[in-house]
């Protein structure tokens, strides 16, 4: 377990990103959703070390172990974050796997540093190209929808997120994809985040433009998303990357809600293992 330092924020306060780092082998670095942190990709990142690569999963700003700044939530500050950590570990043909939010900062860091040290990129259940519906992205999500969300956190943030875990991951009167014990974990892991972070990362999720970043990827891709997925439509957001990006590799979980980390595990463990050209 370790910090980088991430720069200062705007008091001039150091910014330290925490995370952890396991096995050997060819690096693949993981980046977690909102509003959870890096410990999400459990079942993942344990396969993928004992597979033989080296495991990075780290905490975004203001979520998890890492610091907790008043701002610096846009994607340009997340993904100079990001290319922090590649660079302080000097990692190099790396690969990036980014959940929800964090197939934004992939693009992001893509569009703004390059892929000098990418070797492959894989987006699940990710935000990309453009969450938004604007004039120019009519298939978008309304900004009502966003509304409700920042409504919900100002009101009772708590009640907000216990509500919000049974759509990310497709629970209902019916249907029970994971435990009581998961729910609650991710009732735990959500509430302690910093609430303006979990409330700017929801303004920058949404209205975030990845569409010309995309175009900037040709390092080999690929793109997983649940057809179910009520918090990120495949529609708006799987299909579309998968088409802007060239070459990439499309893989539609049928059925699957948005948190298929956790309910199509081994399933996400094996497609991402065979991405790797593990075993």
């Amino acid at each position: 377990m370790a910090h980088i330092k991430a720069g200062n924020d705007a008091a001039g306060h150091p910014v330290n990103i925490f995370y952890e780092d396991w096995g050997q082998g060819a690096p693949v670095v993981l980046i977690h959703g909102w509003p959870l942190d890096h410990t999400m990709w459990e079942h993942q990142a344990v396969a993928l070390a004992k597979a033989g690569k080296r495991v990075i999963a780290y905490d975004r700003r203001g979520f998890g172990r890492s610091s907790r700044p008043w701002g610096g939530y846009d994607y340009d500050t997340l993904a100079a974050d990001l290319n922090a950590l590649l660079t302080e570990l000097d990692l190099t043909g790396v690969t990036l796997v980014g959940f929800s939010m964090g197939g934004g900062e992939i693009a992001r860091y893509i569009g703004n540093y390059g892929q000098a040290r990418v070797a492959r990129v894989a987006f699940v259940s990710a935000v990309t190209p453009f969450m938004l519906q604007t004039a120019d992205n009519p298939d978008g999500v309304p900004q009502k929808v966003f509304d409700g969300m920042h409504e919900g956190i100002a009101k009772d943030r708590f009640a907000f997120l216990e509500s919000f875990a049974k759509d990310f991951y497709g629970q209902s009167l019916i249907s029970h994809p994971v435990s009581q014990a998961v729910l609650n974990w991710n009732q735990t892991v959500t509430t302690l985040a910093a609430p303006n972070a979990t409330d700017d990362c929801v303004t920058s999720f949404s209205s975030t433009d990845f569409r010309d970043d995309l175009k900037k990827i040709t390092v080999p891709t690929l793109v997983i998303h649940g057809d179910k997925d009520q918090t990120v439509p495949f529609p708006v957001s799987g299909e579309r990357t998968a088409k802007m990006v060239a070459g990439a590799e499309l893989k539609v979980y049928e059925g699957a809600p948005h948190g298929l980390f956790f309910t199509a595990k081994d399933r996400l463990t094996k497609d991402l293992l065979t991405f790797l050209g593990g075993q």
